[in-house]
């Protein structure tokens, strides 16, 4: 019987194999134990009693979780009440009883806050798990560049409320002060227990947690609602220009009914607070993903496997990162220009359509054959999956489909407007391709994300040296090994019982198929065996392609996060959909679709760099 596929033919055999295996280097001792260690551990699962006590486990987690998901939901949905319910002006709800209502909220949350830091601090010197997937650095480092801002319009509202304070309630002045003491105790406790498994206190700490997810996600809903009114009142002074008087213009003010003390401070707080608000929209939505991710977290049992930690590599991006600041300075240009002239006249605002639909097809163009380019190179050569449980990572593609689809209901809407409307301005042509490439582009730019954060982080270096281990171990010559490695061939008569290599990554080294024998190929100058094929981008060449594509998307995902949060929003002034779907109906999908819209930008822009980390 061939070596390697059996027991030794004679007692003679297996003493000269067994002599083989005592005279290896005492390294080898390890992976092999750890080999028969995996192997063993993979049959166990199967057993009745593991499984078992896996089933009984798992079942206060999921009562835990159903639990506190409904507590949740149920304070969710109050909270939207309250705010559609102040929105509409309903009877007997002002603002001052909403604001009440999320200030209780948020001081609940900061009770909790309080009571786990001091808690972990007491316990401080127990080893606790963490999850190496949460809470990255640089998504701790973008929350805490989103919170700054959003104290600085705390600060904002505070100066609005001193100068507005004859008419004002008290509660209006104590929502900031809370808000801003809330967001600081939030990014430090984010910063130093994002990572955390929580073990203990199970059920009181889901019900923390998924207060806290809630209670940002309230925050997120009244800071939308505040700013789509005002983008609205402006909405609705446009259309007069653009020549729709038939639309009934009702502003809906909710300036104090009382003069400021300092009107031109007033005027400049007032302003800048609206300038602020897409920041403070990121920032809640951030922190609230966030703490879902700590609350999926709770309870989770993980193995001792630590996955490599991803590093930011900035070097060979140079084209993609010029190509995308260009498009971010074009962008600005844009808006500001769009900004300018939109309601200024009926020949101006056309213009100033015109001008965003053709920059925004060109650039949308661009991404969709960038995002192209970069599926085909990972279907040319793919590396292995990360396939590993991970709440962060199933989030994030969850997102990335679900907010995607705030877009989509705003494309489809628009196409169908423009081929039911019976008289169709210029610019509305503009809109059509500009519409059907908003829903190609992000279907694209969502499959090549997903691509790239579901792969594995690229290690040569370390599978050269578990090939070496393991051809030592197997009784091969360690020169034999060290030659075959340097001449680029893989020996094929590595043991299988042992561990099966996976091909190199970096396309240099590939796989032969064993001879009749099974002996190596010293020699690197024959010809390639039969396992090796020809790929189309070596390994270096493949990263720096996909580093410069993923560059170039994520700073176009931020230019096009500019325009609809700093009020540069075409589904609000060109009219046509109001005209044939009616003015209120239309007014409400905007609303409800463009902030989901925005942060898909947002989104998209932290999952190609998370993406570019690990290429």
């Amino acid at each position: 019987m061939p070596e390697g596929q059996g027991a030794p033919a004679s007692p003679r055999a297996a003493r000269s194999a067994l002599d083989r295996r005592s005279s290896a280097p005492a390294a080898c001792a390890q992976p092999q134990i750890l080999a028969l260690r995996s192997s063993g551990s993979s049959g166990s699962p199967g057993s009745p009693a593991p499984r078992r006590a896996a089933v009984r486990a798992s079942v206060p987690q999921k009562l835990g979780e159903a639990l506190s998901s409904q507590y949740g939901l149920n304070v969710f949905v109050a909270g939207l009440l309250l705010l559609l319910a102040w929105a509409v002006h309903a009877s007997g709800v002002g603002k001052s009883g909403l604001l009440c209502f999320l200030t209780a909220l948020m001081l609940l949350q900061l009770l909790w806050v309080l009571w786990f830091v001091g808690r972990s601090a007491a316990h401080r010197r127990l080893i606790r798990l963490k999850d190496t997937h949460a809470g990255a650095r640089w998504l701790r480092g973008s929350i805490t560049l989103f919170a700054i801002l959003t104290v600085v319009l705390g600060c904002l509202k505070i100066g609005y409320f001193v100068g507005f304070s004859e008419c004002l309630s008290a509660t209006e002045g104590v929502f900031p002060v809370t808000h801003t003491v809330h967001t600081l105790v939030q990014v430090y406790f984010l910063w130093g227990h994002a990572k955390d498994i929580i073990q203990s206190f199970k059920t009181l700490e889901r019900f923390g947690v998924i207060h806290s997810v809630f209670t940002n996600l309230l925050l997120w809903a009244n800071s939308v609602l505040n700013e789509s009114k005002h983008q609205l009142n402006e909405h609705k002074e446009r259309l007069i220009t653009l020549g729709f008087g038939n639309i009934t213009i009702v502003l809906d003010d909710h300036t104090p009914p009382c003069n400021c003390s300092a009107p031109t401070l007033c005027s400049a707080v007032s302003h800048g607070i609206y300038l602020l608000y897409p920041f403070n929209i990121e920032y809640q939505i951030l922190a609230s993903t966030m703490l879902y991710v700590l609350w999926k977290n709770i309870g989770r049992q993980v193995d001792g496997h630590q996955h490599r930690k991803i590093q930011f590599r900035w070097h060979g991006v140079t084209v993609g990162s010029a190509l995308g600041l260009t498009v971010l300075a074009a962008t600005i240009g844009v808006v500001v220009v769009y900004l300018i002239q939109i309601g200024r006249s009926k020949t101006k605002s056309e213009s100033a359509l015109i001008m965003f639909y053709l920059y925004a097809t060109a650039l949308l163009m661009l991404m969709g054959a960038a995002g192209l380019v970069g599926i085909r190179i990972h279907r040319l050569d793919e590396p292995p999956l990360d396939e590993s449980k991970n709440p962060a990572r199933k989030l994030d593609s969850d997102l990335l489909v679900g907010t995607a689809s705030g877009s989509w209901l705003l494309s489809w809407g628009s196409i169908l407007a423009i081929l039911c409307a019976k008289a169709r301005p210029v610019y509305t042509w503009y809109n059509l391709p500009y519409s059907v490439l908003v829903i190609i582009e992000k279907y694209i730019q969502n499959l090549f994300i997903i691509e790239s954060v579901h792969r594995e982080p690229e290690k040569l270096s370390e599978d050269i040296r578990t090939l070496r281990v393991v051809t030592v171990c197997s009784g091969s010559d360690p020169s034999l090994a060290s030659s075959s490695l340097r001449s680029g061939a893989v020996a094929g008569d590595v043991a299988p019982q042992v561990i099966q290599m996976p091909p190199a990554v970096n396309g240099n080294l590939c796989s032969r198929e064993a001879s009749g024998k099974g002996e190596a190929e010293p020699g690197g100058g024959g010809a390639p065996g039969p396992a090796c094929r020809p790929r189309f981008l070596q390994g270096n060449a493949k990263r720096s392609i996909l580093r410069n594509i993923a560059a170039f998307l994520f700073l176009c995902n931020i230019s096009l996060w500019i325009p609809p949060a700093f009020g540069c929003r075409p589904e609000y002034d060109n009219g046509l959909e109001e005209i044939v779907f009616g003015f209120e109906p239309w007014i409400i999908v905007v609303n409800l679709a463009m902030p989901f819209s925005i942060f898909y930008r947002m989104h998209a822009a932290a999952s190609l760099f998370e993406g570019y980390c690990k290429l």
